[in-house]
């Protein structure tokens, strides 16, 4: 079992806790079968580059970005992009801290030289090209909420921060809006832009988001004579009660045969 990257310099007021989502990120990008088709995906080519949206404690992309050789069996850039400033500062903490145990742990070269580029203070996919990301991962604010929290950019702060300065941090990362769907549809709709010819994006879900409609949407995405969208389930919470059950869903454009 690879090591979870530690977040105890994460002030949890302003920032998201690692939880059950985030834990099955790790297990499942991390399991014999994600491994085996990451790395027949992206074994050719220039280096991969991954990019997760709203990281929060960082705990999921310096897991990654830590173990790239042995998840997409290649080395890996990797940057990250956030609507709050302090997650921006908490994620470059927990992937360099990340990188450097693993650095200290191990006297070989099968760490590789995996680089953590940035961390953009962004709404989604603003700061990024078009057609440049291979891997997109995406743990979003999925709870039904009356109206998704605005965005301000108002860059990282030095100061102390109010109670309900941190009450709006805390709720862009949970708040969906509509059937906490909201910020996630601005998202899909980006996919086909966003990701490269060979590129895939891991989505969470919870049962409210009622996926299997949205995976039937996706697999009906405009295609091409050469390929079509694909989207499947490639990891459960294994909770069978209410909305709470989480599923990741794979999206990304298969060959046709």
């Amino acid at each position: 079992m690879l090591p979870t990257p530690s977040t105890s310099h994460v002030s949890y007021d302003t920032i998201y806790e690692p939880a059950e989502d985030s834990f099955l990120f790790l297990d499942t990008l991390s399991s014999p079968s994600q491994t085996a088709w990451l790395q027949s995906r992206l074994h050719r080519g220039q280096t991969p580059l991954l990019v997760e949206l709203g990281p929060g404690s960082g705990v999921i992309i310096a897991f990654l970005t830590a173990h790239a050789r042995t998840i997409f069996g290649t080395d890996i850039l990797s940057l990250s992009v956030d609507v709050n400033a302090q997650a921006c500062l908490a994620t470059r903490t927990t992937v360099q801290k990340a990188l450097d145990e693993i650095k200290q742990a191990s006297t070989s070269s099968s760490t590789g030289s995996s680089a953590y580029l940035s961390s953009l203070n962004g709404d989604l996919t603003t700061p990024l090209r078009s057609g440049e990301v291979d891997v997109l991962v995406f743990n979003p604010p999925y709870v039904p909420t009356d109206s998704v929290p605005a965005f301000l950019s108002t860059g990282p702060t030095s100061g102390k921060i109010t109670f309900e300065e941190s009450s709006h941090l805390l709720s862009l990362s949970y708040a969906g809006g509509a059937d906490g769907m909201e910020v996630t549809n601005r998202l899909l709709q980006e996919i086909p832009t966003i990701l490269s010819q060979r590129g895939v994006a891991y989505v969470l879900f919870c049962r409210g988001n009622k996926p299997e409609e949205i995976k039937a949407w996706i697999n009906g995405w405009e295609a091409t004579e050469n390929w079509s969208w694909r989207a499947e389930t490639v990891g459960t919470s294994g909770k069978t009660a209410g909305w709470e059950k989480l599923e990741i869903v794979r999206i990304w454009r298969e060959e046709r045969t």
